[in-house]
Formats: C-alpha cells, sequence, structure tokens
C-alpha cells in the first residue's frame, strides 16, 4: 500500500492509494457479486438509477435501501439481462453480507480510518457500482456530504478500483482542492417526499478536472465535500468498483438524511 500523503490529502481533497485491495479481494466481491446478482428476480419493475432525473426518489424500494440490499438498473437497460443491466447493489452490503463484510472490515481499511483522523469511525453505507460497458450512465457533479450530511461534516468516501477505470470507462473526475469551498445543497427527506435544497448557489470552482484513473485494487479516497464526478462508459470495458462511506459517530447524523437505518444500528470496524 502506498503511504498516505496526509498533506496532498488535505490540499487536494482526494488521495489516491494504488494496490491498496490485493487481487484476491477483488476477486471476492466480484465473485460474490455475480451469486447476488445470479440469485437475484426483479420481477415486472425494475427501479433505474439516475443522478440526472433523481425519479428513483419516488421509490419506496429506494427510499427503504439504507438498511438492505437492494439492486437498481441503468435508466437505457431496465429490458436488458440483469447482469448487463444494473448501475449498483446498495446500501448495506457491508453490514448484511459476510463477503462485503469481511473486506470492508479488515485491518488496513481500519488503519487509514485512524489515520485520517476518525476517533469514532462508522460504516454507513456501502454500494457496488457497475458502470457497465456502453451505457454505464455519467455521474454529475456533487459533494457527497449532500447526500450523507453530519455536523461537523465527516463522511468521507472510500471507492476502490475492481476494474482497471480510466478516461475511456469512466473514471471519477476531481476538482483538486474545491473541498475547502462551502456545502451546495442538501438532499434530505420531508415527510414522505425527498427534496433538495440550495444552501449555496456558488458555481463549482474554476478548475481544470484531473481524472483519476486507477489500475485493479486501487483506493481513492473522497473527502466529503470534494466535488467530484464521472463520464459515462462508452467503451466495451466494464468498470466496477466498491464504494464504502464512513462518518466519525462523534458528530450528529442528520434526522432528516435521505439514509436511514431504523432496524440496522451503525456499526464500526
Amino acid at each position: 500500500m502506498t503511504t498516505p500523503d496526509l498533506a496532498a490529502y488535505a490540499r487536494d481533497g482526494f488521495m489516491v492509494l494504488e494496490d491498496f485491495l490485493p487481487p484476491t479481494d477483488c476477486d471476492a466481491l466480484q465473485a460474490r457479486t455475480a451469486e447476488l446478482v445470479a440469485g437475484f428476480d426483479p420481477g415486472p419493475l425494475r427501479t433505474a438509477f439516475s443522478t440526472r432525473d433523481q425519479g428513483h426518489v419516488r421509490d419506496r424500494y429506494f427510499r427503504e435501501s439504507g438498511g438492505a440490499i437492494r439492486f437498481f438498473f441503468e435508466e437505457a437497460a431496465t429490458d436488458q439481462p440483469v447482469g448487463l443491466a444494473l448501475n449498483k447493489i446498495g446500501h448495506a452490503l457491508h453490514d448484511l453480507d459476510p463477503v462485503f463484510d469481511r473486506v470492508s472490515r479488515q485491518a488496513r481499511i481500519a488503519g487509514l480510518a485512524r489515520i485520517l483522523g476518525f476517533v469514532e469511525p462508522r460504516l454507513l453505507q456501502s454500494m457496488y457500482l457497475f458502470k457497465q460497458p456502453h451505457i454505464g450512465g455519467e455521474v454529475g457533479w456533487h459533494q457527497d456530504a449532500a447526500y450523507l450530511h453530519t455536523q461537523p461534516s465527516t463522511v468521507t468516501g472510500f471507492w476502490i478500483a475492481l476494474d482497471d477505470a480510466d478516461c475511456d470507462n469512466g473514471c471519477l473526475m476531481a476538482l483538486p482542492g474545491g473541498h475547502r469551498g462551502p456545502l451546495r445543497q442538501r438532499f434530505r427527506r420531508d415527510g414522505e417526499a425527498m427534496v433538495t435544497d440550495t444552501l449555496d448557489a456558488t458555481p463549482w470552482p474554476e478548475i481544470e478536472p484531473v481524472a483519476l484513473e486507477a489500475r485493479r485494487g486501487t483506493l481513492v479516497v473522497l473527502h466529503g465535500l470534494l466535488p467530484h464526478a464521472s463520464a459515462p462508459n462508452l467503451s466495451a470495458k466494464p468498470r466496477h468498483a466498491y464504494a464504502l462511506h464512513l462518518i466519525d459517530g462523534r458528530a450528529e447524523y442528520d434526522a432528516d438524511n435521505w439514509l436511514q437505518r431504523p432496524d440496522l444500528p451503525l456499526k464500526g470496524f
């Protein structure tokens, strides 16, 4: 594992650690996901996930996924075979599946959380991201703290490449240093509805985006206020990834956050 450069992380809002997850763990996550997909019967209804129109937020299947393992489809592929049509699986894989639990709570991830300053780390959300060949959708510029908000802000993303990720198949993009700006939006519950509040209309900083190309096994750490995105995958190559979001248990997790786990208490490592 590359030694974490905390000064660069403080400056840029992201950190790229090559060879963080060994090939055996990458294999294990992909093999387990294949088993989950093979055992999943979507029935007649398929919930499509889109950051473009947020139509999925009206679906109870999505709203109650914080403490479950749920399957979400690409907008353009709801009529394709399941294995070629999924956008992601989320959002409690790390708590409800033994393979994801083992990988998510291994010593090197716990150690990295300590290095980053977490005192009471809590594993809040996990997602297996498919970014399917030719149809993997674009993810627009956003800050993770808009969706997983604590006071003070503590959410941090651990994004692990399970396939080589490059500009052709939709690698992450980031605005280095953009985490030093304000939180622009809050996506939250309002009764049974989901709403997006604009907190600060300041445009994204005029910074040249950086492509975070990552070989398989690379971990990318993302500050919760860092603006980041990913382009669509128009290539013939898959771009699978595993994303885990941590918060510090000392912070207050807002009661109106979209992700709630009433029957699944948060745990650390």
